[in-house]
């Protein structure tokens, strides 16, 4: 059975940071592109990161892009997103997926497996 758990979600204060992780087990982890995406109030889910599965590559949304990074550790089965210098607007539900295809990719259909979630509150 394939988990994907997320944790390190928290609240804090614009320009501050987090970490998340995402431990994965029931896969063959180093063979698949993970994705971080995000969900608002009242707002659809949104492509935030993703990295291939040997990490070369990596992908972002416009508006994170040079404040998050997204990385891997296949020998740790974990993937993570570091978020520096938070804005309110970044709060929402974080999950992370599994995509078996393996180069990544900024679409939520692409990603077979996901996480249950967890919550990052920014506040100004």
């Amino acid at each position: 059975q394939v988990q994907l758990v997320e944790s390190g979600g928290g609240q804090v204060q614009a320009g501050g940071s987090l970490r998340l992780s995402c431990a994965a087990s029931g896969l063959t982890f180093s063979r698949y592109a993970m994705g971080w995406f995000r969900l608002a109030p009242g707002k659809e889910r949104e492509f935030v990161a993703a990295i291939s599965w040997t990490g070369g590559n990596t992908y972002y949304l416009d508006s994170v892009r040079g404040r998050f990074t997204i990385s891997r550790d296949n020998s740790k089965n974990t993937v993570y997103l570091q978020m520096n210098s938070l804005k309110p607007e970044d709060t929402a539900v974080y999950y992370c997926s599994a995509d078996l295809r393996g180069l990544g990719s900024k679409i939520s259909s692409d990603y077979a497996y996901w996480g249950q979630g967890t919550q990052v509150t920014v506040s100004s």
